[in-house]
């Protein structure tokens, strides 16, 4: 047989290596899924579509990625599995050829403050580099660059052995790090409004301090009596210049008080330590409230907030340091690279460039390093964890994308479908959930899950190409094609909310008049200045309602019940009609079941290997004890309330022995935000994205005010929610309201009564206003981005 002969022959018959080109999914059942089974095609782009709350995370995140991620730390030895977390199999019968899995997801990349984009990606460490090699003057290592590196120097003695005898010698050691002395390396310096601490009139006897639980009944309070420091039964403005010290920086001494032996320190250290140390959201409402009037932020005067020390920003390249190269719009850092002639570090210089161009291309060349990570939107840490994945030379790998056009304007999202597809052409797998046709449009494969959300959900409703979901009659394949029209005649404002001179951030100065008692949406690609002008000038004015997109705080024990409150007046109720204390109502405190104590199931941690958790077999998984269960209100004990859904509850509570007006109100405003599905004792961490968002608004519309403030209000809808959402905003504007939209959505501006317009770019290139005026005159204008897709939109 000839060489081209058995060349043919090999060609024309499949490898079995090549014949696992499926990732096969049989019998699924992670929360919601009702054992589904899908075949998927390797690489290929693969679009999951489906109303929120259908099991689209539940199937992508929770049964696929999960198990490639814990068969992955499974080859680890057990050493190292257990300082990894610990993952449990997913509920599916059958997982077939999968991949490793990278998954890109929305979560926000912590408040950090000490992380910035620059740390959180590869960028900051390769320009500390970059200034330690080329720097004049040299000051040191890379770590002399760094703010999270403290300078330390000392000596002493060290003992060790050497050839059988105790030799003691002594040794110097000297770190030189880039942090400030001053803020630590934060960029910020915290004060105290001393006003806001103490009344000075009064004595402490007579109940001088004005901080949450330091009365003087209480333990600090008598601590400071009794310290002896000063004298209690004078006014604190008549204190001397030692016994002011005394009171508010002394460091921590030793003293008995009421014959007990306790440190004292003074009010300033022990408040730094008590409250500035914990995470302002997890702050008890109270408490957040006085740190939100007594604690004042201002710039480090030593550093001017570049978290940098004197030495670290005397070195220079080309007259710049790295202060300053932190603080350029990665668009132009990347020419500044760029520009560097190096050859001693070209392969660096390379390396640098390539990844700030990454940024470009993604659409993030409007950030700088030094910006802080916490404050990036979910859309933007979700576009910075993938600049890492772009120029990977990894194939055959699953990339797992969760929303990736949140965020993203129109004139955006073309960008990010072609990322989406160069990832797919280099021979990955890509499995994206998303609700934006314009990217399921690209897809090579279509899973649509439904037909409705949560218990009504969890099953696939269609398999196949784009063309066939629009022919397939499904919900989204129905909605696939909707657009909002224009309105024929919009609202007329009733007033105007001035904003004057706003320069937060990337804004030029900003003049411009919100209008009031309409539906007004704030527009413009990403980075063009949007959230900085609605958060910096009209958030936190009398009568502003905002309702943004950090997540809900809650964990397996929260639910919508608690998190709404509307648990409060059920188990008041509950209590009154048996004539018992409302606690025994709360799987958190008196009727909690003590086997589980109300979690309903029980933990049986396994070290390295995966916890088991098994339904308790004292409660069967209700969370209250026996005897509670006896007490009814309406002929349903306090477990089968919490298991009912919101619609069902919402009748209940509407009437009859069990009608609890408080409730009610509660939930219509969820049935109101489209949440009727939900069952009141869901763990929140079981919520999808776009309803806890929904949670969130619900909750917001108790509060008394005029102006509601919301970002992106679509994040997570289906095309089949957004006409409920326009519903919403039309009813809290007839109702007397404001509504301010930040938002992308095209429906969501043809609906508006006017738009407000930002750009014409991102960064630099943005910060001013491009149009102000009703949506059809941005139509019949064209003269911005977003008048141009809108009009592409809304067919003229």
């Amino acid at each position: 047989m000839s060489t081209d002969t058995r060349a043919d022959t090999q060609s024309s018959a499949l490898h079995v290596a090549d014949s696992h080109d499926l990732i096969r999914v049989q019998g699924a059942r992670v929360n919601n899924l009702a054992d589904v089974s899908v075949e998927l095609p390797k690489r290929r782009l693969t679009v999951f579509t489906g109303v929120s709350g259908s099991g689209k995370s539940s199937l992508v995140f929770g049964t696929i990625a999960a198990e490639s991620q814990r068969m992955i730390n499974e080859t680890y030895s057990a050493f190292v599995q257990g300082f990894m977390p610990t993952l449990a199999r997913p509920e599916v019968d059958v997982l077939d050829g999968l991949t490793t899995a990278i998954i890109v997801d929305q979560e926000r990349m912590g408040s950090d403050p000490r992380s910035t984009v620059g740390t959180a990606t590869d960028t900051g460490a390769m320009l500390r580099i970059l200034f330690s090699r080329l720097g004049q003057p040299h000051v040191g290592s890379p770590k002399a660059f760094s703010f999270n590196v403290a300078s330390l120097s000392g000596a002493g003695a060290v003992t060790f052995e050497r050839g059988g005898s105790t030799v003691k010698e002594r040794r110097d050691f000297s770190i030189t790090g880039g942090m400030c002395s001053l803020c630590e390396g934060t960029g910020r310096v915290t004060d105290f409004d001393l006003t806001q601490l103490y009344d000075d009139g009064k004595s402490l006897r007579e109940g001088a301090f004005t901080i949450p639980g330091y009365s003087m009944d209480g333990w600090y309070g008598r601590i400071y009596l009794g310290s002896g420091f000063f004298d209690p039964d004078k006014p604190i403005r008549d204190y001397t210049e030692t016994e002011l010290h005394d009171l508010l920086h002394k460091e921590p001494t030793k003293i008995k008080s009421d014959g007990i032996n306790v440190t004292y320190e003074g009010l300033i250290p022990k408040l730094r330590k008590s409250m500035l140390s914990k995470d302002r959201e997890a702050m008890q409402p109270h408490i957040r409230a006085f740190v939100d009037r007594a604690v004042t932020f201002a710039a480090c005067p030593e550093c001017g907030g570049t978290r940098l020390g004197e030495a670290a920003r005397s070195s220079k390249i080309a007259g710049i340091n790295i202060a300053d190269a932190c603080a350029m719009q990665i668009s132009d850092l990347a020419e500044w690279v760029r520009g560097l002639a190096e050859p001693s570090v070209a392969p660096l210089l390379d390396a640098l460039g390539e990844t700030l161009d990454s940024f470009v291309e993604i659409g993030l060349g409007y950030l700088s390093l030094d910006r802080p990570s916490g404050t990036l939107s979910g859309g933007e840490a979700q576009r910075t964890k993938m600049i890492r994945h772009l120029g990977s030379s990894l194939t055959d790998v699953t990339y797992v994308f969760d929303e990736p056009t949140i965020g993203l304007h129109p004139h955006d999202i073309q960008r990010m479908n072609d990322l989406l597809l160069r990832l797919r052409d280099k021979g990955n797998t890509v499995l994206v959930v998303e609700h934006k046709p314009e990217t399921i449009a690209i897809a090579d494969h279509v899973v649509d899950l439904g037909p409705n959300a949560g218990a009504a959900g969890g099953e696939v409703v269609f398999e196949g190409t784009v063309e066939g979901l629009r022919a397939g009659g499904t919900l989204t394949g129905r909605h696939l094609d909707d657009r909002t029209a224009l309105k024929e005649a919009v609202r007329t404002p009733t007033g105007a909310l001035e904003v004057r001179g706003a320069a937060e951030h990337n804004l030029r100065d900003v003049d411009v008049d919100i209008p009031l008692g309409v539906l007004t949406v704030v527009t413009g690609v990403a980075g063009s200045g949007k959230s900085s002008l609605i958060h910096g000038s009209v958030v936190g004015r009398d009568g502003v309602v905002m309702v943004d997109q950090a997540a809900i705080k809650g964990s397996r024990r929260s639910n919508p019940a608690t998190y709404t409150g509307l648990l409060d007046p059920v188990r008041k109720t509950f209590a009154k009609a048996n004539g018992v204390k409302p606690a025994l109502f709360s799987a958190n405190s008196s009727g909690a079941c003590p086997s589980c104590n109300g979690a309903g199931v029980t933990y049986t941690d396994l070290a390295m290997m995966a916890g088991v958790s098994t339904t308790c077999e004292e409660c069967e998984g209700k969370r209250f004890q026996a005897e509670v269960l006896e007490y009814r209100l309406g002929g349903h004990d306090i477990s089968e309330v919490l298991a009912m859904s919101v619609t069902e509850a919402e009748e209940f509570f509407g009437a009859g022995e069990a009608r609890i007006p408080a409730a009610h109100k509660i939930l219509h405003r969820l049935v109101d935000v489209g949440l009727g599905y939900l069952t009141l004792g869901q763990p929140l961490t079981t919520l999808s994205g776009g309803e806890r968002q929904r949670l969130k608004l619900a909750t917001h519309m108790a509060e008394t005010g005029s102006i509601y403030v919301l970002d992106e209000p679509t994040t997570g809808l289906h095309l089949a929610d957004i006409e409920q959402l326009l519903g919403l905003l039309d009813r809290l504007v007839d109702s007397g309201k404001s509504v301010i939209v930040i938002a992308h959505h095209q429906a969501v501006m043809a609906h508006a009564d006017r738009i407000i317009d930002l750009g014409p770019g991102a960064g630099h290139d943005g910060g001013r206003i491009v149009f102000e005026g009703t949506p059809a005159d941005l139509v019949a204008d064209r003269s911005t981005l977003t008048g141009e897709h809108l009009a592409v939109y809304v067919g003229t």
